[in-house]
């Protein structure tokens, strides 16, 4: 907050920028591989001990008993009913996992895993004091520099296990390289100076990263995920579930909504009408022939698309139909981009080979 230009809008993520004055040079620059975002409010979980893989893979969506050193992935963890409860971004580095989660996340993801360690050797710590994220879509390095790993997104490839919900044979998210760097964050305000000094890179802000992440169609569990959330939904088969491990919480109604239902909502990417300038604020209610059917959860002014939005609507909603987000007195035309499809799910006895992919 104390370079030139920066720009705070509170929330969770107060006390580091929203932008530096140019939100939409930023994005650019950080769409480019030529920027980095401050990610110090999201927190970071540690966990040491010979059996840390195992137990994470007891616990959670994704297959980690056997996950490799410095190979990134992403894992939820759910309650009984198969709802999400932690979304993390997990990478290990021979000695230490570590798992890196949206603000205000870390101290309880911390405390139930240590409640669930019983008599395995594992130590289980909240290092958000140790450890600061940075973001960007660029391979830099600092010679010299003792930082932690670094975690490659693997959004949106299918991971082994996955299943992907989504329909289209180019997937938005495969343009984007993005990484998020532990650094000590002692040294955080200097490794900052280093990457514009040494790197040639720029800093950009929070609404920089908000545009790549909404036109990559990715969900966040700040925006996209509330206590009704299930990975169906939001299409995180694809990278954050293993189909074929073995049981953990809420791996029932993971199986049953993919092999015999369909999930009752569905996330969707709106193009917004753009006379109004603005953007809706998330929570704004959507309507289709006058009838509420969702949400926005996430809506952004882009550097190339303009105005565009991720919502959360009801599943059987026509993707066909042109919708109306309204935002208090201002109404936004919106047209759909399906995400999700409708008639994802109940994968037990289709005919196998043409998925629309």
């Amino acid at each position: 907050m104390s370079w030139p230009g920066a720009v705070n809008e509170g929330g969770a993520d107060a006390g580091i920028p929203a932008h530096y004055g140019a939100p939409l040079r930023e994005g650019r620059a950080l769409a480019d591989g030529q920027a980095f975002v401050d990610l110090s409010t999201w927190g970071v979980v540690t966990m040491t001990g010979p059996d840390r893989l195992r137990l994470l893979h007891s616990l959670s969506s994704q297959g980690l008993d056997r996950l490799a050193e410095q190979t990134p992935t992403r894992t939820l963890f759910l309650d009984l009913q198969g709802r999400i409860e932690f979304d993390a971004r997990v990478i290990d580095d021979g000695t230490t996992s570590f798992l890196i989660v949206e603000p205000h996340r870390a101290g309880a993801l911390a405390a139930w895993l240590d409640s669930m360690r019983f008599m395995m050797r594992v130590e289980v710590a909240d290092a958000t004091q140790q450890w600061a994220v940075a973001g960007s879509n660029a391979e830099w390095t600092l010679d010299g520099a003792d930082l932690g790993p670094r975690w490659v997104d693997p959004w949106p490839q299918v991971q082994p296990g996955g299943y992907p919900y989504s329909v289209v044979e180019e997937h938005p998210g495969a343009e984007n390289d993005w990484r998020l760097d532990l650094i000590p964050r002692d040294q955080w305000e200097q490794v900052a100076k280093r990457l514009v000094a040494e790197a040639g890179l720029s800093p950009a802000g929070l609404m920089a990263a908000e545009q790549l992440r909404v036109a990559a169609w990715e969900p966040s569990q700040a925006h996209e995920m509330d206590h009704k959330s299930i990975p169906h939904e939001l299409d995180l088969l694809r990278t954050a579930v293993h189909m074929n491990k073995g049981c953990y919480k809420g791996q029932e109604t993971v199986a049953r909504v993919h092999n015999l239902g369909h999930p009752p909502r569905r996330l969707v990417f709106l193009d917004l009408d753009g006379m109004e300038h603005t953007v809706p604020s998330p929570g704004a209610p959507i309507l289709a022939d006058g009838r509420t059917i969702g949400s926005v959860t996430s809506a952004v002014l882009h550097h190339e698309a303009g105005p565009i939005a991720l919502a959360v609507i009801r599943r059987n909603v026509d993707p066909s139909l042109t919708l109306v987000v309204q935002d208090g007195d201002t109404s936004y035309a919106a047209a759909q981009t399906t995400i999700v499809a409708p008639d994802a799910g109940s994968v037990v006895g289709r005919p196998q080979g043409i998925r629309r992919l």
